[in-house]
């Protein structure tokens, strides 16, 4: 699979998901496009590339008027960036977002800026987004159903990793998009890592958000990083161990060290993900990810 191409999800009938070239990164940023009667997208990347979107509809048959749908699971940009651009090219859909998040989709200027602060030098791969009218907004809470017509997308407030995070099941598909609720999927690898970004980052409220997802029973996991996987209970188990002792690891780091830039330069340097998304990639993702967990711990404090 390469940036910009497109594949159905297997067992998942009318779902099909995109390589958005996050972070010019092979399969780390994923978009779906769900070919319902009331058509969808699920996730909108950070803005960079949202033409393959376009295309990607246009190669399924959704002309950008057609589109009626455009659901974040959260706004950090690299999932909700894009929702402004794909809204100004799609007049007629409407974009489904959490309460807490749709007034930094209107207004993106605090998103921004605390973007640039979680990111640091990524940014530079971002297109700054653009402004969602607020008429064409609509606030989702906890509990709510998106129509999409021959389906339906039902709503889950899931807070751990974003307190304006949703996961959607869709019951017909038996699948979730989980957001990064149920973490990183690696599928050159075949399993799941961690993330923790500042500044909001609840490690109880994560492991209770993966509970949720299991409630669900799902045969599919719709991940936004990166890619459809089969759902089971040994892979969210893995992720609630991954996730605990990572969090466990950089606690004991930060006892050993005394400092926390030197616990940052530690698994900055310790990093085995380079050889699956370049080293920029991976050193910067275990940056934002271990200053998300030491801000956790000074929260818990």
């Amino acid at each position: 699979m390469a940036i910009g191409d497109s594949y159905p999800v297997d067992g998942c009938q009318d779902y099909y998901y995109l390589d958005t070239g996050m972070y010019d990164t092979e399969r780390y940023g994923a978009v779906y496009i769900v070919d319902s009667e009331r058509p969808a997208v699920i996730d909108t990347g950070i803005g960079t590339n949202y033409e393959f979107i376009l295309e990607a509809m246009d190669g399924i048959g959704i002309a950008p008027e057609d589109l009626e749908i455009i659901a974040p699971t959260h706004v950090h940009l690299d999932h909700a960036g894009g929702a402004g651009y794909l809204a100004a090219e799609c007049p007629n859909a409407e974009v489904y977002v959490h309460e807490i998040g749709a007034p930094h989709l209107v207004d993106p200027s605090r998103l921004i800026a605390g973007t640039k602060a979680a990111v640091e030098d990524q940014w530079e791969y971002y297109d700054e987004p653009k402004p969602v009218p607020e008429d064409r907004i609509v606030e989702l809470s906890d509990g709510d159903t998106i129509d999409l017509g021959n389906r339906s997308l039902e709503v889950y407030h899931a807070p751990g990793h974003a307190p304006h995070q949703v996961i959607y099941y869709d019951p017909d598909a038996a699948a979730v998009a989980t957001g990064d609720a149920a973490g990183i999927w690696v599928p050159q690898l075949e399993t799941v890592r961690q993330t923790s970004p500042p500044a909001n980052f609840d490690l109880e409220a994560c492991l209770d958000d993966v509970e949720t997802i299991r409630s669900l029973d799902p045969d599919t996991l719709l991940f936004g990083h990166f890619g459809p996987a089969p759902a089971s209970d040994d892979l969210l188990d893995t992720y609630r161990e991954v996730l605990s002792e990572w969090v466990a690891a950089v606690e004991e780091k930060r006892t050993e060290l005394g400092d926390d830039e030197a616990v940052i330069e530690h698994f900055v340097e310790t990093t085995e993900m380079a050889e699956v998304w370049g080293e920029r990639k991976a050193r910067a993702e275990e940056r934002l990810n271990t200053r998300g967990v030491l801000g956790y711990l000074d929260a818990q404090s």
